[in-house]
């Protein structure tokens, strides 16, 4: 394992209007199972191999939140999603490339930049890879969700010590009705109850952004205290 390098930058905030962003970034080669679990127990988040966190100065608005496994139960909406699905398949495996990923991937940002005006940038082969395949370890793995022998979702997830470190999730937005997004989170938590794991790492709950505001909703939650150094403990509550 290798620290290729570490940076601060400073940029306008992802998740708040009108206000400025500063993230610590790590670059990692060859992480371990361990460091990474290391890392996101305090607050980073993993793309590729890009380790990050906000250091914000004076805004707490971005909170590390995870979901209690063991104390969470499917209401009956949930277990309405699972039904309805229940003729879907998934692969496990771990993180690809291929033309059929980039396809779908592309399709959802297009259809999430007209619904929910995110920014839209044309997907290279290149950005994808750096960010959701290079990285994964002996931990990253992604979900595929097909309707037959057609793709419609991929979930990024890293497996770790204790828990599923939820990465990306993307799908085909003419399958709506089957609710993905929470489908897949669904399956995140049968697959730890099942393996024994205690927490889903959703990374940042933010109250004012719409887009993260909906983790709330996967109760019972913790969320993590401060921003602790690797050298310091680390308190969830």
């Amino acid at each position: 394992m290798q620290l290729l390098k570490e940076f601060l930058l400073n940029d306008s905030c992802s998740y708040l209007d009108d206000k400025e962003q500063i993230s610590y970034y790590k670059v990692i080669e060859g992480c371990s199972t361990h460091y990474c679990q290391e890392l996101i127990e305090r607050g980073y988040r993993r793309f590729g191999k890009m380790y990050f966190r906000p250091v914000c100065q004076g805004c707490d608005a971005c909170e590390s939140i995870k979901i209690d496994v063991a104390n969470f139960n499917f209401s009956k909406s949930a277990r309405r999603v699972l039904r309805k699905a229940s003729a879907l398949h998934t692969t496990v495996q771990r993180p690809h490339l291929s033309q059929e990923h980039l396809d779908l991937f592309e399709k959802y940002h297009k259809h999430m930049h007209l619904k929910k005006g995110w920014d839209y940038n044309q997907p290279t082969p290149e950005h994808y890879y750096s960010s959701f395949v290079t990285g994964a370890g002996e931990f990253g793995y992604e979900v595929l969700y097909f309707d037959d022998e057609k793709l419609i979702g991929v979930d990024l997830i890293d497996i770790l010590e204790d828990g599923i470190s939820s990465i990306y999730f993307y799908y085909d937005p003419d399958y709506a009705e089957y609710s993905l997004g929470r489908l897949s989170l669904y399956n995140q938590i049968r697959y730890a109850k099942e393996a024994n794991l205690s927490w889903i790492y959703l990374g940042y709950y933010v109250k004012e952004c719409p887009s993260l505001s909906y983790k709330a909703d996967y109760k019972p939650f913790v969320t993590l205290q401060g921003r602790p150094l690797e050298s310091e403990p680390f308190i969830w509550k």
